[in-house]
């Protein structure tokens, strides 16, 4: 005999159910106890200090870079000769960033550079306000996430940050996603080639894609993001031949790329580029993961595609960051915090689908 059918409760701020409201009773005590743990193990990293700070990025390094080119100098000359003051292999050819963010930045003066970056910036939170203000019912729903994509958004404004090929990429991949029309993917394809371009390590992004196109078998966007993933090979080999013209024989010391720092590396980027850097780690990691299961909590083809292009920088970050290259975060953070909104929906339906409350109605017919 099938099991009945559990009636959704009435959302709290979500104009339709949450992904959990319909799920089975061994299922939602597996999601909570997966869930538990995983804020367990972040806050446990937090208070074990296994996690470094983003602050330890060279930002200084790329604005030095960006400064030499400015003044007339070649991107990759210039780049090997910081690297080499830096104490930094040049060996292989992924220790050069990419040099478009770097020659755009020094074309232009720098109150440009941040006019552009202020109105990317905007455009992200203008397109994802209104990207998820239909699925909210509850005016202070509305008015928390203008409030999250504030405090996720704004700290990214700082000059500091404005070398960092992360920083436009994020940005890029966020507005990707905004923008995302199965009739137009045209649009989507082409901020994700962007953010690519601007740094190799935003190539994720489009694999994330392409898995969830082919999965879908939506043939005409699955063909777009296998273009974007080609011209990024072509690009990515003329980067490398570049760079092999500037590289000495003692230069060749491989850069470690196994730099095993953890989940507690990408925590701790995480909670210091929005604004939870003045929260004690042990209150602002859970957020962290709060953040996450809401984007597994919302009931929309974008939620899983952020999902996983979140995860996957964080394993990125955990796997194969250094302490200072922990800005790869900023591929992620432009959006991680918008996924606190779909919390309070998806966690009633868990806790409600877990005590699974239904009871038996015994009807009696009188003939």
């Amino acid at each position: 005999m099938a099991e009945p059918m559990r009636r959704a409760l009435i959302p709290i701020w979500l104009a339709t159910p949450s992904r959990f409201a319909n799920m089975t009773q061994p299922a939602a005590r597996g999601v909570l106890a997966a869930l538990a743990l995983l804020l367990a193990v972040m806050v446990a990293i937090t208070i074990a200090g296994l996690s470094a700070s983003p602050d330890q990025a060279d930002t200084a390094f790329y604005a030095a870079i960006v400064e030499g080119v400015r003044h007339g100098g070649n991107y990759y000359a210039v780049t090997a000769e910081a690297l080499r003051a830096g104490g930094y292999p040049l060996a292989p050819f992924a220790a050069f960033a990419l040099p478009t963010p770097v020659v755009i930045q020094a074309a232009l003066p720098d109150i440009v550079a941040m006019a552009i970056l202020c109105l990317l910036t905007a455009a992200v939170a203008f397109k994802w306000y209104a990207r998820v203000q239909p699925a909210l019912k509850a005016r202070g729903a509305r008015a928390m996430v203008a409030l999250l994509l504030f405090v996720s958004l704004a700290p990214l404004l700082r000059p500091s940050f404005a070398p960092l090929p992360e920083l436009g990429a994020g940005l890029a991949i966020a507005l990707s996603l905004g923008v995302r029309r199965y009739d137009r993917p045209l649009d989507t394809v082409a901020l994700g080639l962007a953010a690519a371009v601007i740094c190799a390590v935003a190539m994720l992004y489009p694999i994330v894609m392409l898995a969830f196109a082919l999965v879908e078998q939506r043939r005409r966007e699955a063909l777009g993001w296998a273009a974007v993933l080609f011209v990024i090979v072509i690009v990515l080999a003329v980067h490398a031949q570049a760079v092999a013209q500037v590289v000495r024989p003692l230069d060749a010391r491989l850069f470690d790329w196994t730099g095993w720092l953890g989940l507690g590396a990408f925590v701790s980027a995480a909670t210091s580029v929005p604004a939870l850097a003045w929260m004690p780690g042990w209150l602002a990691a859970p957020i962290i993961g709060m953040a996450l299961f809401g984007w597994a909590t919302w009931r929309d083809p974008l939620a899983p595609r952020a999902l996983a292009t979140i995860v996957l920088t964080a394993l990125l970050i955990a796997v194969f960051s250094r302490e200072d290259t922990q800005h790869w975060a900023l591929l992620a953070t432009p959006l991680l915090l918008t996924g606190l909104v779909f919390v309070p929906d998806g966690l009633r339906d868990l806790v409600h689908a877990a005590q699974d409350s239904r009871r038996i109605t015994v009807t009696r017919i009188i003939r």
